[in-house]
Formats: structure tokens, C-alpha cells, sequence
């Protein structure tokens, strides 16, 4: 028996998930629920295998949410149904720890065979969620390949944790080439900060140089 949570704001798709699960006696709901803070309310009680979330719900969304159900039990499958499809929240969401990504207009068979992977350690994904990430993959490759050598430099020190101008002395360039260099990789490769940087350089090995 897979035990299932349901977290979505709207009582009428909780009902639908409700008895779509009900359909197959291999899925029992343990809690249906309308945040992700009632989730963590009942969470040690329902002791869910799974966990279906929604995204954009009052007083906890779903990002949060997965990210505070995993910390306090990693070993449950929290599968996101949302009706966004933009690239950011899907990434928001895999990167809170969710092992797939589906969506409200999902055939329902298809919201089973999601349930059913999740809760065998499966990462079920939607096509376009698929599509999403992978235009996010190649997007990244492209970058990791454009920036210049000395920007490769420049990013491998900040990952270091090493500050402009000790970046500046270590290379013998100036400050202000520090910054002009940073700004151009930053778009690049599609981050805002340094913290993002660094995490892009560790993912790309560059933290290793």
C-alpha cells in the first residue's frame, strides 16, 4: 500500500485526487490537506510515502514546503502537481528536493504511474518539465563554453570565497576588471550573485582548478 498526502489549496482538486487514488487499491490518502504548513502539521501522524504538492498556496507554498517536509523526513517522495510550467519553478522545485514534476492537466493514469514510480525511488517527470530542464542543461553547457579563460580564472577564485580585490592581486589585473569580467559571466551563465556563481563553478568542476 502507497501511503499519499494531498497538498493543494483548491478542496476540489484534493476531492478529484481523492477519488482518482481511491480508483486503485494500491494507494491509500493518509492526509488531504490545503498548505504546506497543515502538511507539516500532520506529517508524523499520516507517515505518507508519497506526498503530491501543489506550488502556489497561502501561508506555505510548495517550495517551502518540500524543502521543510524533506528536512524533517528525507525519505519521503514529494511529487509536485502544479499548473506552471515555466522553467523557474520547475528548477525551484527539483532543487527543494521534489523527485517529480507533473502537471494539473496530466491524464489521470499518468498522475498513478508518477505516484506509483515516485514511491519505487523513481523521479517521474512531465514531458514538458523534461523539456524545460533540458533546455536548462544545454543552455548552462553553452555557457560553460563560451566564457572566456580569464573569466574561467575569475569565477574559480570566487568560488574559492576570495573577494574582488584579492582576486584583482592574485590575477595583477584591477578591480574594476574584476567587476567587468563578473558582470559578463554572471550573464552568461544565468546567475545573479556570487553565491549562485560559486555553486555554478562547483557543479561545472571549476572549484577543482
Amino acid at each position: 500500500m502507497i501511503r499519499v498526502m494531498l497538498v493543494d489549496d483548491h478542496r476540489v482538486v484534493r476531492s478529484g485526487l481523492e477519488q482518482l487514488l481511491a480508483s486503485d487499491a494500491e494507494f491509500s490518502v493518509v492526509a488531504s490537506v490545503g498548505d504546506g504548513a497543515q502538511a507539516l502539521a500532520c506529517l508524523d501522524e499520516s507517515q505518507p510515502d508519497v506526498v503530491l504538492m501543489d506550488l502556489s498556496m497561502p501561508v506555505m507554498g510548495g517550495v517551502e514546503a518540500t524543502t521543510a517536509v524533506l528536512a524533517r523526513r528525507p525519505e519521503i517522495r514529494v511529487v509536485v502537481l502544479t499548473s506552471f510550467s515555466d522553467r523557474t519553478r520547475i528548477l525551484e522545485a527539483l532543487r527543494a528536493g521534489a523527485a517529480g514534476y507533473l502537471f494539473k492537466d496530466s491524464e489521470p493514469d499518468e498522475i498513478l504511474r508518477a505516484v506509483r514510480a515516485a514511491a519505487r525511488g523513481g523521479s517521474p517527470l512531465a514531458p514538458l518539465a523534461a523539456r524545460e530542464l533540458l533546455g536548462e542543461f544545454f543552455q548552462r553547457t553553452r555557457a560553460s563554453n563560451t566564457i572566456s579563460g580569464r573569466e574561467r580564472e575569475v569565477l574559480t577564485l570566487v568560488a574559492k570565497g576570495l573577494q574582488n580585490k584579492q582576486i584583482a592581486r592574485a590575477l595583477g589585473i584591477s578591480e574594476k576588471t574584476v567587476k567587468a569580467h563578473l558582470t559578463s559571466t554572471f550573464q552568461r551563465i544565468g546567475v545573479e550573485d556570487r553565491t549562485q556563481a560559486a555553486l555554478w563553478a562547483e557543479r561545472h568542476g571549476l572549484t577543482s582548478a
